[in-house]
């Protein structure tokens, strides 16, 4: 049996107007601005009209650490939404944007999958409204004042070796990481060592994701630290004028994005932060607007639960004023077998032995989740065609031992239908009264302590070797006022450690910090562990080789 491929799949599917979409969760027109017949922005002006209206059920899908097998958390977000949409219940989807670069590098996409897509997929996965584009123009605007400030007599006494801030492109590209710039005399500015991150890094994409409105956004840009002065003083992007301006570049990318998914339930896809640097959510301004839109809510963190709702929770939720009512970890029964030792090879053979030595990998998400952070969770099951009735057995009663039930995830190829059990789930545990969400640490903890805190509740190690410039630098910026920040954890995606060889459940593990730096206008303190790279590569071979477009202007390739 030949399987049509995503973009075949969503080319062949009919959408309707975008603003049919809009009506059925009740969008006023006036409230519109169109691009083109199947997306639309939505002023943020809508939230003051709804600010009265009782708050949806907000879902947040979440999954095990990732693997080369893949977990299918977008697919499975998106087939839930629809599933819930066919049992009655009123509901959205909210979720990242992707970025360029993954799109050529390793993941050519980042729309769902198969039955489950958000569409127009072509769209969403390469310019989309335009909103990445903003997000580097503002950033590269500050790059240059900062620049510019220098050149022009230098009045704050900016430090050129201790700028901090960045230019960025939504692209992969090592050759940028590390320039020297401002070469060629004295007309072509100061020379000194420079570089670029991905756009999706910047802190500009932070901030939009966690502004709740322009002012708020404003103010965030404001506090934004580029570097410090030759006597150890921050600089921030308002002492150089530049909120305005990049506020201004960011006016239109604050409104959330509204498509559709395959079977016309509406989603927004807004914001697009990388999870593994910086917090790995859609913005509150779209989440906000579909709880006052929707009875149901259904959203997505960035990889594994040690990462991506760690961060929902703890800054999201945090900055928000948000409250999960449950709780969906993604896995497979491949991604497991991975994780306990099996090749990649070898994961459509039934391998009991390498699934349980996986499996603690799930449980210590599961305990995560229900444990730390006080939620309800059900433990959804992607299923491929190789997974075995045995394999399947051991996974549900490994999870029901640590309180969690199980569904299978048959959306991939069923669309929302493939994801009525798992639905039907999730609206239970909505109603079991068994709430009791809490945070993972105060916002009083010094930042030492919240850093040893995640290690040990969410990871799972024994403690944290924290190297001398990591220390030095944590001193500093409680001295400048950053202690009561949330911390938001640079780390490997693919372990619950900070050493991505080490899969499964690891013991005995130590994480180490060699550095901390400010998101003053994001408003958290990152923490970066490992080899952790702002600025990824592409592999050997790119995506981006594969993908085309005909003289129809159909494109092909992406997936």
């Amino acid at each position: 049996m030949q399987f049509k491929s995503d973009i075949e799949i969503a080319q062949s599917t009919r959408l309707k107007p975008i603003t049919e979409i809009a009506d059925t969760i009740g969008i006023d027109g006036k409230y519109l601005e169109l691009y083109g017949n199947y997306k639309a922005k939505v002023n943020f002006n809508l939230l003051k009209e709804l600010q009265n209206r009782e708050d949806g059920k907000l879902i947040l899908v979440t999954a095990i650490n990732p693997t080369p097998a893949g977990e299918g958390k977008t697919t499975t977000t998106v087939g839930l939404g629809d599933a819930l949409n066919r049992l009655g219940k009123k509901t959205m989807i909210a979720l990242r944007e992707p970025s360029l670069g993954p799109v050529f590098g390793v993941k050519g996409g980042a729309a769902g999958g198969g039955y489950a897509q958000v569409v127009p997929m072509e769209d969403i996965n390469l310019h989309f409204t335009g909103d990445i584009h903003a997000i580097g123009a503002a950033n590269n605007l500050l790059a240059a004042m900062i620049d510019n400030h220098i050149h022009h007599g230098n009045a704050l006494g900016i430090d050129p070796r201790r700028i901090t801030w960045k230019r960025c492109i939504d692209m992969n590209d090592r050759q940028l990481r590390f320039i020297v710039d401002g070469l060629n005399g004295k007309a072509n500015g100061v020379p000194r060592e420079d570089g670029f991150d991905i756009t999706v890094a910047s802190e500009v994409m932070a901030i939009l994701c966690l502004s709740k409105d322009i002012e708020h956004m404003k103010e965030k840009l404001r506090n934004i630290v580029v570097g410090y002065t030759y006597d150890d003083k921050p600089v921030t992007a308002g002492q150089l004028k530049a909120e305005g301006a990049m506020a201004a570049l960011l006016k239109d990318a604050l409104k959330p994005n509204l498509v559709q998914t395959l079977e016309h339930t509406p989603a927004f896809v807004h914001g697009g932060p990388f999870a593994n640097i910086a917090h790995g959510c859609n913005s509150i301004m779209a989440t906000t607007m579909a709880l006052k839109l929707a009875d149901y809510v259904i959203t997505e963190a960035g990889f594994g639960a040690d990462l991506g709702a760690e961060k929902f929770i703890d800054i999201k939720c945090r900055i928000a004023g948000l409250k999960p009512s449950a709780v969906v970890i993604v896995a497979t029964v491949r991604a497991l077998k991975h994780h306990g030792g099996a090749s990649k090879a070898e994961l459509a053979a039934e391998n009991l032995e390498a699934l349980e030595k996986g499996l603690p990998n799930l449980l210590r998400h599961i305990e995560n989740i229900t444990v730390k952070f006080g939620l309800p969770a059900v433990v959804a099951i992607n299923r491929f065609p190789t997974d075995t009735e045995k394999e399947l057995k051991l996974i549900e009663e490994k999870c029901r031992e640590y309180g969690a039930n199980v569904a299978l995830s048959e959306v991939w190829a069923k669309g929302g239908e493939g994801g009525e059990d798992l639905a039907r789930e999730v609206i239970r545990l909505t109603e079991s009264g068994t709430n009791n969400f809490r945070f993972i640490y105060p916002d009083h903890m010094p930042i030492k302590e919240k850093i040893e805190t995640i290690v040990k509740e969410v990871y799972g190690g024994d403690g944290v070797d924290f190297a001398p410039a990591a220390l030095k630098e944590i001193e500093r910026l409680e001295s400048l006022g950053f202690g009561r920040l949330p911390v938001c954890m640079a780390k490997t995606q693919y372990s619950l450690s900070d050493d991505p060889k080490k899969l499964g459940c690891p013991k005995g593990f130590k994480v180490a910090v060699r550095n901390v730096k400010v998101s003053a206008g994001a408003g958290f303190v990152v923490a970066l562990t490992g080899e952790i790279m702002t600025m990824p590569g592409l592999p050997k071979v790119p995506a981006a080789e594969k993908i085309d477009v005909d003289s129809e202007g159909r494109i092909s390739g992406l997936f």
